[in-house]
């Protein structure tokens, strides 16, 4: 049968025929008339292929990757199997290739969707080309039989996948053909589908992980449908195979989720069953249970099934809690009660606890972005759950008389479209208010403000099924907003908008004081207790009893009660707009607390005035010191305001009693909760234990002691004395005109005298928290032992035990348990740990050992001969022999000994002493020794030489063990007999057969040293020789010649084996003796590399460091990788490293920043070195995301490893390790070692990278898709999830869905996809990428991984430890996320990347250290630390997404786990790699995104309730570490004060206007310049303008300072403004490579000017025009609230400050101190704004037509002002001086007027007057830049300079020898 193509595609594509060669169509592209349709035109001739053409035929596969979406899961695996089998049946491929092309059709039959019409036109043409060919080439009689027996022959070879896509292929082409029959009792359905970690299919019964008595336990027990109701649709059927499927029939659950999540709780349960302790019992499954299994795993035979454990009910208790703990804590709190009802039948209650796990999993994999709201989760769950219930328990409607069926229930996608799409939408169109960061937060509904709604009892309003006219539904946004509906929730409801619930973020700084006013408050009232202190002179205590200073001191309570009423009033004025999703107690508590603090507000001053007026006290005069105090009215009204906060200041002491009332449902707990905290759902129960506060409180107390103390002595008392002279002091004028010329008082000097130290005692704090921290961190460094190993002299000085520490740390033992902690164990673990070697560890420890020392050689950080030096031998009776250390640590030592014994002849016992006392000299003398012996036994086979080389072995150990070995012995040739052994080595190290006589020769040279040198009494010797042999004698009688000579007898056949075999130990025996006797270098120098000199001593480090004992593989936690990727570089491309915009190429850059590592990766691929691997070299030195994935693998390695090492020997470890590389089994009918030990791996570790854009990336064809795929095929395990966006046909709509891909076959092949309800990146991009693939990660942690990261095998082994610490007692809160040291990798590349990393390192190890323990306020600063996934899992993931406040998604994740009665601890154990920004533009970017971040953290309520709920001292900790760094930064020099303007301005201005956004960096090496403009758009308003400012500020105190002031002490006062004045405006040109290269700078000033004049408008990028960069700069004033908008025109009135001054100091104002002497100066701003404007319409007017009338104007106008400025100076004594001055007063003002008028643009901008602004602004902005340019341009001139600014830059660089100047210039490229 043939399948021609006119006659059955014509009808479906006539305009296919016409559009490739008739020309162009009068219809739309994608519209196919009916008459096209209804008449195609005839088709061509059809033409039978010539026997040549046909023989021509090549089988070139058809692109199946670049479709559109729409396309890729129904018609890709046909093309896919059409190139798999194109060499094997190209008909088959034409007929899979022809029925993907009829599926494409049916699916778009117009042709809509984007890229549909090319991929058909394409499909056709090849299928044109291919149809009369692949005829001649079939060899069946017709195309069924083709296909039925290409489809057999797959099948029979369990090539299930292609066979089903031939199945298919074969239904279509007999159906309609009378041929049903043909394909008839085909069934490819459940005999396999893709899987992802479990082949949970019929097929894969038998594969290694599903033969893990866990996994059977956990499948049976998933599998056990026993009892349940059936749905209607299949009672047909026969039911379900598993809870999961009866769970979709009734709930109508997604296929894909269905399967994810089937497989999420078979590991979870698999997981924690083989966990449990005591070892659950074994026992068989039940008869029912078998049948039930049966059915599904076909294959199994019922003899295996009987074998399964069943699964223990304390593993499904431990998930239940786990997972479920968060929705009953929910219904606790909302006083409702659970919906979980499990029967009373104990054989059902497994099965019920499983489907309500089940059905919570099923929710939340479904949920999309209503993951991000855990109680909303629970909201859905508690429905469900109690649909779930009356399914079970076959409960009877009252209203219908029928069986309760769920409410959604049924349909496919119904969970999806009716419970999910209605909430869903919501976020939606509230995220699109945001309008992208600029629209104010109060005007849209959050994440948080959505999840919030259902922390209140009003949440079940909402209903089952769920009322869409509810006011939550009510998003009041216009109805084109709602996505994929047609009817938008807004539309649907009638309510009014519900507003914000509980907290409403509001832009003022004012946060700082209502999130932190207990802090504000303390040191506020702390300053005046000083001041009043010293102004009375207290020297003692005792004074503070006189009744007036007592009562002085007790004033602080005045000023408590006005800040308390500030804060309620605060309160109350910034949750005004969330008032109706207050409960009626919430407003009746902040009503009860303004009144109350009004009352005290009034009482307190009232009554301490009354008291201070009546004189209660003065009037007593006092005999003793008991009788000075008296009880004043006021006294007695503080004792009362003081009871209130009595109850809080016990409570603070008994953090368990806080922490039960904050919890507790009693009545009387909520009274007492609800008057001191609002009550919400979090930020409940959050106090440590005792502990914990007490030594937190020790060190605060500490701190502020110190603190108080030097603010009293240093900064207050010496004040104290100028004030009182000040206020004595007679006002009678100022030198000019006052600003407040009426007053009377010098409050202005006094003010100005302590304004500087107020502002620097609320400051300083941030400085002795930083030096408490460093003490106190150094201290609890030293108590656990970091750095106990720094360099790697330490590391050889201690190897010796790290045997034992390995076995101690990292091996499992034998209990698990343990040792109870005594003062005893402190000491010995703490201080004093270093226990001795033990034999039996060594084997494992070298294992290990080995494989981190050939991970390196693999990194290419040592050489080959490093490598040999540094590896420690392997046998099998290491635990007997003697112990063969690394050649490194005995490198020299054998030398060393032989000298010392020539040195010390005659004094045996000295030599043995001083060689016994270096363990490491000792074993190299003997491993020497023993290795010779051996190696000689195989080399010398002559029984003469034998017995004389045995008989000279033999006098050697006597003389050893009689301790006469300088009696017999002499050793003066020492020297030269080991000179003569390296000789014979090296000829046998070499082992060719031409060496054969040298061998000979130097074997008669030793045995002649060693007899008649060395040996006093060699006669003995020479009767074995006599005894056989001739021998002729020299005149002393002795021998000297042998007759045949030694070793070169023939008469009794060879006498030495040369050359030896080159494999088995002997080959390494040699090798090694060869190292340890050529070896000369220092055991210092070796490795040689810097990077992984620092790894090993960690490593080393790390060993001795407290952590948990290690468990099996088998009994550890679980755990995922997940890496959130975007658009980064996947691998350097070959463009890339070959090429660059300055000429210098990555690879050039590379190979001179690593040379040694770029000579280790040729040495050890030499000439196979190809291009793909050269990619791949550099790559792993860039921060690109295949070092990400490298590294993140050494996990799954380290894990099969261990697990082998949990299960051998030493002599299985010694040749087991082998089976592992290689697949090997061990018994006949095992599964290999390899895949059984990958099972392992499987079971406990998986990688997913979110790649969020892969499926456009692949539709669009760019190449890092194939990079991409490439990791997954070097890495197996590896799984990339990826959001794909698929048009419809015939509609605007798109379809979302989350899509799950491995690779097999050099191809991507999904796995699971799950349906969206609409887009799911809505908020900010990294969390919601991370969202959306956390459904595809496994396990009991999760590890989130930037893609800027790297990882170390060495640190992979520590991972089972630390994932040990969540199940570690840690205080009050089990950890839910485990911090992780960072070493930064990227320090070497230059000056700046330095910096960056001593800055994160000081921040990583001191700070995080301390911050986690003992001050319990770490949180999430980035990306290595370990979550707590099951808790986070239900508590909203592991980051917030809304968008804009959660920009700092990171540190959200750590608030909310707090806020949860989480904990985060910090572990230094373990070290994961970090690059970081290397350039100074990225560093500014990264700097600016984190300042943005932290003033958003500022405002939310995250930190407010963090600040509000903390006790105290740990409320101080949260906001030093804070957001009150950023308050509170310190200054420091050029870089680190450059980095200062950063965050400043970016903090201030955030929090003040928001605009808060994204700011990528790149993960680039930056060494290119950076253009001048590309500087001055970066830092113009950031840092130049403020530059200026001080600089301006500086010129007017120089000339205004009065004349005895000299300029030295001008200088001194002011070096440290001009410093960073200057630090501010170069800066960037300082740390910009080739920033004063003369040619860099005539190409900067020429595209400066480009960039100047060029227009900007709609669509030119402000990186193309000033004009447009001006307006996005100033872009977020536009969208900013009216205060701050007022804030900004206030802060911008300071430039008006210096025309105000100036003026009446000009000689045209002749001393005249009238106002109207200011006013008038305004003139010339009115003239300068016309005559621009003039100036700037006659240029409209008239430059086009009339260029030379123009040009006549401005000289007449440029003459009128000269004329002017004559004329002033003729009439009005107008001097030079003036103008400068005016310059100086009207430049500033002008500016000011710029800011004004940028803020009131919406008002201003239609009108005339905005056109000279904006050429002002222009200028100014012009100005700025060339007054920058000029220095920069004459430095340049100076070739010095430049080469002084590359040291400089790459200073480390040039400490390696580097050249940085070719790299810059770029010659170099790799050839």
């Amino acid at each position: 049968m043939v399948v021609p193509i006119p006659k059955r595609l014509l009808h479906i594509v006539p305009w296919t025929r016409s559009f490739p060669r008739r020309g162009p169509r009068t219809a739309r592209p994608g519209i196919v008339d009916a008459s096209a349709v209804a008449a195609p035109p005839p088709p061509p001739p059809r033409r039978r292929p010539s026997s040549s053409s046909s023989a021509a035929y090549a089988a070139e596969p058809f692109d199946s990757e670049k479709l559109p979406p729409m396309l890729v899961s129904e018609i890709r695996p046909f093309l896919r199997v059409a190139n798999q089998i194109e060499s094997e049946s190209p008909r088959a491929a034409y007929l899979c290739r022809f029925h993907a092309f009829e599926k494409a059709h049916m699916m778009d039959p117009h042709s809509s969707v984007r890229g549909v019409r090319q991929f058909k036109t394409t499909l056709l043409q090849r299928l044109e080309q291919d149809e009369e060919i692949t005829i001649s080439k079939r060899k069946e009689k017709n195309d069924a039989r083709e296909l039925k027996s290409l489809y057999e022959k797959k099948k029979s070879v369990n090539a299930h996948e292609v066979a089903s896509v031939l199945l298919e292929a074969l239904r279509a082409v007999v159906s309609g053909a009378g041929l049903e029959n043909f394909a008839a009792g085909e069934d490819m359905s459940g005999l396999y589908s893709r899987y992802n970690i479990l082949p949970l299919h019929s097929s894969g019964g038998q594969q290694a992980i599903m033969l893990l008595p866990e996994i059977k336990a956990a499948v049976s027990a998933v599998y056990n449908v026993r009892g349940l109701p059936l749905a209607n649709d299949d009672e047909e059927t026969g039911g379900h195979r598993d809870l999961f499927e009866w769970l979709e029939s009734w709930f109508g659950f997604q296929k894909g989720n269905v399967a994810n999540q089937r497989e999420h709780l078979i590991l979870l349960l698999a997981n924690i069953h083989v966990r449990l302790n005591p070892k659950p019992s074994m026992s068989k499954v039940s008869p029912a249970g078998i049948l039930l299994f049966s059915s599904f795993f076909l294959i199994i035979s019922l003899t295996v099934v009987c074998l399964f454990c069943q699964l223990d009910d304390r593993a499904v208790n431990e998930l239940m809690v786990k997972i479920l703990k968060n929705y009953v804590t929910w219904c606790k709190f909302l006083g409702r009660k659970s919906n979980i009802w499990l029967p009373s039948i104990k054989q059902e209650v497994q099965q019920h606890k499983i489907l309500y796990i089940a059905l919570y999993l099923l929710i939340w994999g479904e949920a999309s972005n209503l993951r991000l709201m855990p109680e909303c989760i629970c909201y859905i769950f508690h429905h469900m759950a109690y649909e779930l219930y009356g399914v079970l328990s076959g409960a009877v409607s009252l209203n219908t008389r029928e069986k309760v069926r769920p409410a959604y229930g049924g349909d496919c996608e119904s969970f999806l479209k009716n419970v999910v799409t209605p909430i869903y939408k919501v976020i939606y169109e509230e995220a699109q208010k945001n309008k992208n960061g600029v629209s104010d937060h109060s005007k849209w509904r959050n994440y948080d403000d959505l999840n919030e709604f259902f922390w209140s009892v009003d949440c079940f309003k909402l209903g089952w099924p769920m009322r869409l006219d509810n006011e939550f539904f009510c998003t009041s946004s216009s109805p084109n907003q709602s996505i994929n509906s047609q009817v938008s929730a807004t539309t649907a409801c009638q309510q009014k908008w519900l507003g914000k619930t509980n907290f409403i973020e509001i832009r003022s700084f004012w946060h700082l004081f209502r999130s932190f006013d207990r802090m504000w408050t303390f040191f506020v009232l702390a300053i005046q207790v000083m001041i009043i202190l010293a102004w009375h002179d207290v020297e003692t205590p005792l004074r503070l009893l006189d009744p007036i200073i007592f009562e002085d001191v007790l004033s602080i309570f005045i000023t408590n009660a006005v800040l308390r009423l500030v804060q309620v009033t605060l309160d109350i004025a910034f949750t005004w707009k969330a008032k109706r999703t207050m409960s009626f107690n919430q407003q009746l508590r902040f009503a009860v607390k303004l009144f109350i603090a009004a009352i005290w507000a009034v009482t307190l001053p009232v009554s301490y005035a009354s008291s201070q007026k009546g004189s209660f006290c003065s009037t007593k005069q006092p005999n003793s010191i008991i009788g000075i105090f008296c009880l004043s009215p006021y006294m007695i009204v503080v004792a009362i305001y003081l009871i209130s906060n009595v109850i809080g200041m016990a409570l603070f002491f008994v953090p368990a009693v806080s922490n039960f009332l904050e919890t507790s449902n009693w009545k009387i707990c909520k009274v007492l909760s609800w008057w001191s905290q609002p009550r919400l759902y979090v930020g409940r129960g959050m106090q440590e234990g005792q502990t914990s506060l007490l030594k937190y409180t020790v060190f605060w107390v500490f701190l502020l002691s110190s603190k108080f103390i030097f603010s009293y002595h240093f900064e207050i008392k010496p004040l104290v004395v100028p004030t009182k002279e000040i206020m004595n002091v007679n006002i009678n004028g100022y030198d000019w005109h006052e600003l407040f010329p009426q007053v009377k008082s010098n409050a202005g000097a006094i003010l100005a005298v302590w304004a500087p130290i107020i502002l620097v005692y609320f400051m300083d704090t941030q400085i002795w928290y930083s030096i408490f921290c460093t003490i106190f961190g150094g201290i609890y460094g030293i108590v656990h032992h970091l750095g106990e190993i720094r360099t790697m002299g330490m590391v050889r000085t201690r190897f010796h035990t790290l045997p034992s520490v390995f076995n101690a740390s990292l091996v499992p033992q034998s209990s698990t348990k343990e040792k109870k902690k005594t003062l005893k164990s402190f000491l010995e673990n703490k201080l004093f740990k270093g226990p001795s070697i033990e034999r039996n560890d060594l084997s494992r420890f070298a294992l290990v050992w080995n494989q981190i020392i050939s991970s390196f050689r693999s990194e290419d950080l040592i050489s080959n001969r490093e490598m040999d030096l540094m590896t420690m031998p392997l046998s099998s009776n290491m635990s007997s022999s003697p112990v063969q250390w690394p050649l490194f640590l005995l490198a020299s030592k054998f030398s060393t000994a032989v000298n010392m014994a020539k040195d010390l002849a005659g004094n045996y016992d000295h030599l043995c002493r001083k060689i016994k006392k270096d363990d490491y000299m000792f074993c190299a003398v003997k491993e020497c020794y023993d290795l010779l012996r051996n190696i000689f036994k195989v080399l010398i086979i002559g029984d003469l030489e034998k017995r004389v080389v045995g008989a000279i072995f033999k006098e050697i150990d006597k003389s050893i063990y009689e301790s006469s070995l300088f009696v017999n012995f002499t050793t003066v040739e020492l020297p030269n007999l080991r000179n003569k052994f390296a000789q014979l080595i090296d000829l046998l190290y070499e082992n060719k057969q031409a060496n054969k006589d040298k061998v000979i020769i130097l074997l008669q040279d030793i045995i002649e040293i060693l007899i008649k040198d060395m040996m006093v009494d060699g006669g003995r010797i020479l009767d074995v020789i006599n005894s056989s042999q001739m021998v002729n004698c020299d005149d002393d009688n002795l021998f000297t010649y042998y007759n045949p000579q030694l070793f070169a007898s023939n008469v009794s056949g060879f006498t030495i084996r040369f050359p030896l075999p080159d494999k088995g130990p002997l080959k390494e025996q040699v090798k090694r003796l060869y190292l340890l006797l050529t070896t000369k270098e220092n055991a210092m120098d070796i490795p040689t590399n810097l990077e992984a000199r620092q790894r090993i001593s960690f490593f080393a480090t790390s060993l001795f460091m407290d952590m948990p004992v290690a468990p099996s593989v088998r009994n550890m936690l679980s755990f995922s990788v997940m890496t959130p990727y975007f658009m980064e570089e996947v691998n350097f491309s070959e463009e890339e490293l070959h090429l660059s915009p300055d000429g210098a190429s990555i690879l050039s850059y590379m190979q001179k920043i690593y040379p040694a590592e770029w000579k280790n990766f040729l040495e050890r691929l030499g000439p196979k070195a190809t291009n793909e691997e050269i990619r791949y070299w550099a790559s792993f030195r860039g921060q690109t995301l295949s070092r990400t994935v490298r590294g993140m693998m050494y996990y799954r390695k380290a894990l099969k490893l261990q697990a082998f090492l949990d299960r051998a020997s030493d002599q299985e470890i010694c040749k087991g390790h082998i089976a592992i590389e290689q697949g090997q089994s061990k018994k006949k009918g095992q599964q290999s070692l390899s895949a059984q030990l990958d099972a392992l791996a499987d079971m406990k570790f998986t990688y997913v990278l979110s790649c969020q854009m892969y499926g456009e990336q692949k539709s669009s064809g760019d190449p890092r898709v194939k990079d991409i795929i490439d990791l997954m095929m070097r890495y197996p395990s590896l799984r990339v999830a990826y959001i794909e966006e698929e048009e419809l046909a015939d509609t605007p709509c798109k379809v979302y869905s989350s899509v799950l891909v491995k690779a097999e076959n050099n191809l991507d092949q999904e796995i699971y996809r799950i349906k969206l309800p609409g887009p799911p990146i809505i908020g900010e991009g990294k969390p919601e990428n991370q969202n959306h693939a956390i459904i595809f990660t496994r396990g009991d942690a999760l590890q989130t991984i930037d893609m800027n990261q790297d990882n170390y095998l060495e640190e992979a082994y520590k991972m089972r430890n630390v994932l040990q610490e969540f199940v570690r007692h840690h205080g009050e809160h089990a950890p839910t996320i485990l911090g992780l040291r960072e070493h930064i990798f990227t320090g070497s590349v230059s000056s700046l990347a330095a910096f960056m990393s001593y800055q994160e390192t000081s921040f990583v190890t001191i700070g995080q250290r301390f911050l986690a323990n003992p001050l319990r306020v770490r949180f999430h600063y980035g990306h290595p630390d370990l979550f707590d996934r099951l808790f986070h899992l239900a508590r909203g993931g592991i980051s917030k997404a809304s968008k804009t406040i959660n920009l700092s998604e990171d540190v959200f994740a750590g608030y909310n786990s707090t806020l949860r009665r989480g904990s985060v601890t910090y572990n230094e154990y373990i070290q994961v790699g970090k690059g970081r920004d290397v350039g100074l533009n990225q560093i500014s970017q990264f700097e600016a995104k984190v300042a943005n971040g932290n003033s958003e953290q500022t405002i939310s309520r995250d930190i407010y309730r963090l600040g509000r709920r903390f006790d105290f001292f740990r409320m101080l900790s949260c906001y030093f570490s804070t957001v009150g760094f950023y308050f509170n930064s310190l200054l420091a020099s050029v870089f680190f004060t450059f980095s200062l303007g950063t965050k400043a301005h970016y903090f201030g201005r955030t929090i003040l206007h928001g605009g808060a956004k994204y700011r990528p960096t790149g993960r680039k090496f930056v060494v290119f310049h950076a253009s001048f403009t590309e500087n001055y758009r970066l830092y113009s308003r950031s840092h130049f303008v403020k530059g200026f400012e001080l600089i301006f500020l500086l010129v007017i105190y120089n000339l205004f300072r009065k004349s005895y002031q000299s300029n030295m002490a001008y200088l001194m006062v002011t070096y440290s403004t001009w410093f960073m004045a200057v630090t501010w405006l170069f800066t960037p040109f300082l740390f910009n490579p080739s920033g004063f290269q003369w040619r860099k700078i005539v190409e900067d000033w020429v595209e400066w000017n480009r960039w100047m004049s060029n227009q900007g408008g709609i669509g030119v990028q402000p990186d193309k025009s000033w004009e447009s960069w001006w307006d996005a700069e100033h872009a977020h004033l536009r969208h900013s609230v009216v205060s701050s908008r007022v804030l900004e025109v206030l802060l911008s009135l300071r430039f008006f400050i210096y025309q105000y001054g100036l003026v009446y100091h000009l000689d045209i104002s002749q001393q005249n101190k009238n106002f109207v002497v200011y006013v008038l100066s305004w003139l010339v701003i009115v003239a300068i704004v016309a005559l621009v404007k003039i100036v700037n319409e006659a240029r409209r007017r008239l430059s086009t037509d009339y260029h030379l009338a123009f040009r006549l104007f401005k000289l007449l106008m440029f003459l009128g002002v000269i004329t002017c400025l004559i004329i002033l100076s003729n009439l009005c004594k107008l001097s030079l001086m003036d103008l400068i001055m005016c310059c100086l007063a009207f430049i500033p003002t002008g500016w000011g007027l710029l800011l004004i008028v940028q803020v009131l643009r919406p008002m201003i901008e239609d009108y005339a007057i905005w056109e000279p602004i904006q050429v002002i602004a222009h200028a100014y902005d012009y100005g700025m830049g060339s007054v920058l340019f000029a220095p920069i341009a004459a430095l340049a001139w100076m070739p010095v300079i430049s080469a002084i600014q590359t040291r400089v830059l790459f200073n480390q660089a040039f400490s390696r020898q580097l050249q940085i100047q070719p790299i810059l210039a770029g010659k170099s490229k790799y050839r």
